[in-house]
């Protein structure tokens, strides 16, 4: 089983190494690419040190699975390339999720949608993952009409330069700006870039991945997003309006149910999740569940997520385990044969 990482060196790409190891993915042979500039380094894997290369190389050494997390331009000019030659692509860039050819795919919620021609799989933005694992069990007893969502989200989701930028501030260091304006001590309602209708990239993606993966374009979705200075995960507060009304104890207990999810709903004892309580943890946390008294059948909720982790690395090689555990993918099929 011959496994590359494109984008190896980066943040997300670093953590994707962690997650492969921690889940002790069937990794016979690992390939970390990375562009020209980082040929040559080493990283470490399970205690084995590895040669980063460039994809050209990489392709030559024709990987079972290539896992992407190295920008929507790399994604589209080389993701191509390894399915073309019957490599399993899974990508974590928004270059593939709106192709209306290529799968958007949470494990938990729509997984049963891929088959083994699947060769380009699309992984969620981080927001998106951690809220439609919420809605899912949701939708599927009540049918959700709207979802209105703000985002808190951790500056780990702009990348190394963004954590460099809060440290400097806090500590009166000068130094590189990731951000148009300091992070620390402020909240920025501004992630990705300004659309035509006011939105933007960030809060388009949560309107549009949600309606794709849940597989329903009837649910309303409006959102805001804002960079805050915290590190460990995004948070979310939800008011999701149903079609059918609902009942507390039993919406605990669906979530509680749900594979993934751990709520933590306890304000008598001023406990919910944070993320400090999320970070460098696979599941979704959900707390401060409570009805909407302003309107019928609508509920408000918190949920919070590692970005990092079950909003990229994680939920990535999840999806790589389905296609294993299914049979979908090639190197596993011969040896079954």
């Amino acid at each position: 089983m011959k496994v590359a990482v494109v984008g190896a060196t980066g943040l997300v790409g670093s953590v994707m190494l962690k997650v492969l190891a921690e889940r002790n993915f069937p990794v016979d042979e690992l390939i970390p690419v990375a562009s020209s500039k980082s040929a040559g380094k080493q990283i470490d894997f399970k205690g084995k040190k590895y040669t980063v290369v460039t994809v050209d190389h990489a392709l030559a050494l024709k990987p079972d699975v290539a896992i992407f997390s190295a920008g929507g331009g790399t994604s589209l000019a080389q993701a191509p390339r390894f399915a073309e030659m019957g490599t399993v692509v899974i990508d974590n860039s928004s270059a593939w999720r709106m192709d209306p050819t290529k799968k958007l795919v949470v494990p938990e919620v729509n997984a049963y949608t891929l088959t083994a021609s699947d060769k380009i799989i699309a992984n969620p933005n981080c927001s998106t993952i951690q809220m439609v694992l919420v809605l899912k069990p949701l939708h599927d007893r009540y049918k959700i009409k709207r979802v209105v969502v703000s985002t808190y989200q951790s500056v780990t989701g702009t990348g190394v330069k963004a954590v460099e930028q809060l440290m400097n501030e806090r500590k009166g260091i000068e130094g590189p700006m990731a951000y148009g304006y300091p992070i620390d001590l402020n909240a920025i309602p501004h992630i990705d870039v300004f659309q035509d209708n006011g939105y933007t990239k960030e809060e388009m993606k949560l309107i549009l991945e949600t309606q794709k993966i849940m597989g329903d374009h009837s649910i309303q979705v409006t959102a805001t997003t804002v960079r805050i200075p915290v590190m460990g995960g995004h948070s979310e507060a939800v008011n999701i309006e149903f079609e059918h009304d609902f009942d507390l104890a039993e919406v605990r207990s669906l979530l509680e149910s749900q594979e993934g999810i751990i709520v933590i709903d306890d304000p008598a004892n001023a406990k919910y999740p944070m993320p400090m309580h999320a970070h460098d943890k696979d599941e979704v946390f959900v707390g401060r569940i409570r009805r909407d008294y302003s309107q019928p059948k609508t509920l408000n909720l918190w949920i919070v997520a590692d970005n990092l982790r079950k909003g990229a690395a994680t939920n990535a090689v999840q999806i790589a385990e389905y296609m294993i555990t299914k049979g979908l993918l090639h190197a596993f099929q011969k040896i079954e044969e």
